[in-house]
């Protein structure tokens, strides 16, 4: 028995109970139709003219209906006689290489057999223009700015790192996504403190000097599940896409119990959250421009890294503790460009780690600095993206009986550890 397995030992995990968490499920029955509905507006089908070559934009998130959306787009442009191809407008993702973004757009779904149309990917930039203050030169794929027309497609939610008007979406992924790794770079070498009034101001220089045609913003309920799109004309954007962030904060879910001990999270991953895990769900804000955290953990525990993500463990400095294997599943040379370019360095810092789940959890516990150290309030979840059911310890179950919106079930699980000492 080595030390840190002897100093955890006396650590017993509780048996856990699930619970359910409700909210509101309204969905859209049927999107693909929803968004012919809407493409067939005069205004927005005769932006798209026969002969022209039309850059779609794909993003890094999984984001439900993503490859639908954009197979449908794609679909759309044929038909009016257009050529569309799709570009991976992901700043640094991916790498910050071709390859790599590529390669992200394939493991969503995005596929160019699936979309029928190519997937060009570039880490090249054209200058297009500079910010109304003069003070910085703006950039966008090379490919888009070669393009005689240019759609938008992202989910609209809020930020992970900072509030404004205008946090993830249509705007941003103009500024962010189009901009690749060098003007991503550029807005945020300021950092957070000034991305509010950035985005903005760089995304409307993009609208101003970039043939951006319309803008395809989706939003999804508390289950993931997209709850409504908006096909935005160009001048609309930054008119409507304000209203439709609050919309989209207004159905974000949230941990009800709004505290624990222990919050252990199943996986991280860029496909699950642009940190890794969602720091409007863990409450583990980067920045004091974040806002104030809706839920808190005294210890935050990691167990795994998801496949979609490719490596990139950006994120995992939001973790006290992790599994090794996060760590060595990891890619530094995918993720450190993140950090590079967002400048937030408290994003990949490694965190304590320890060599199986067992004793990752024994340690988030025996730290926790928990009210009651053996009956210590932990919530388990499979990742920021699937908190519908969560899993509580027996001690904190009878205390979340009178939560509105959260009911307590009669399941309870031991832990069950394989003979390595992991979940699975």
């Amino acid at each position: 028995m080595d030390t840190i397995t002897k100093l955890l030992g006396g650590i017993e995990l509780p048996r856990m109970v699930k619970a359910v968490q409700s909210f509101d499920r309204t969905c859209l029955q049927d999107v693909a139709g929803e968004l012919i509905r809407q493409l067939a507006r005069p205004e927005i089908r005769d932006a798209v003219r026969p002969g022209m070559r039309i850059a779609i934009t794909c993003g890094s998130r999984g984001i439900d209906n993503y490859p639908l959306v954009l197979r449908e787009l794609v679909s759309f442009c044929k038909k009016r006689g257009a050529e569309p191809f799709i570009i991976p407008a992901m700043g640094s993702h991916g790498g910050a290489v071709a390859e790599g973004q590529k390669g992200v757009c394939e493991a969503l779904g995005v596929t160019e057999e699936y979309c029928g149309c190519p997937i060009r990917a570039t880490m090249e930039v054209t200058q297009i223009g500079m910010t109304e203050d003069g003070e910085s030169p703006v950039f966008i794929d090379r490919y888009a700015a070669q393009a005689d027309g240019i759609i938008i497609a992202n989910r609209i939610k809020n930020h992970t790192a900072f509030r404004g008007a205008y946090e993830s979406g249509l705007m941003k992924i103009m500024t962010i996504g189009l901009g690749k790794q060098y003007g991503a770079s550029v807005c945020h070498r300021t950092g957070y403190k000034h991305m509010a009034r950035l985005i903005p101001m760089f995304a409307n220089t993009i609208l101003k000097n970039a043939p951006v045609l319309f803008g395809v913003g989706l939003i999804e309920n508390a289950y993931d599940k997209t709850y409504k799109l908006a096909v935005l004309k160009n001048r609309e954007i930054p008119v409507e896409e304000p209203k439709l962030l609050e919309e989209a904060k207004a159905l974000l879910p949230r941990l009800l119990p709004g505290s624990a001990d222990v919050l252990i999270v199943d996986r991280i991953g860029k496909n699950i959250s642009g940190s890794g895990m969602d720091s409007n769900i863990t409450g583990r804000v980067s920045n004091p421009y974040a806002g104030e955290p809706r839920f808190y953990a005294g210890k935050v525990a990691v167990l795994d890294l998801t496949p979609e993500t490719h490596g990139n463990i950006h994120g995992v400095g939001y973790a006290d503790v992790i599994n090794r294997r996060v760590f060595d599943k990891g890619d530094l040379a995918v993720t450190y460009p993140n950090a590079l370019t967002s400048t937030t360095l408290k994003a990949d810092k490694i965190p304590v780690m320890m060599k199986n789940d067992r004793e990752t959890i024994q340690c988030a516990i025996k730290t926790s600095n928990a009210d009651d150290p053996k009956r210590p309030r932990i919530i388990r979840i499979a990742d920021t993206l699937h908190i519908s059911e969560i899993w509580v310890s027996e001690y904190m179950a009878e205390s979340l009986i009178a939560i509105p919106n959260l009911t307590v079930t009669d399941e309870v699980r031991d832990w069950e550890f394989n003979e390595q000492g992991n979940l699975w």
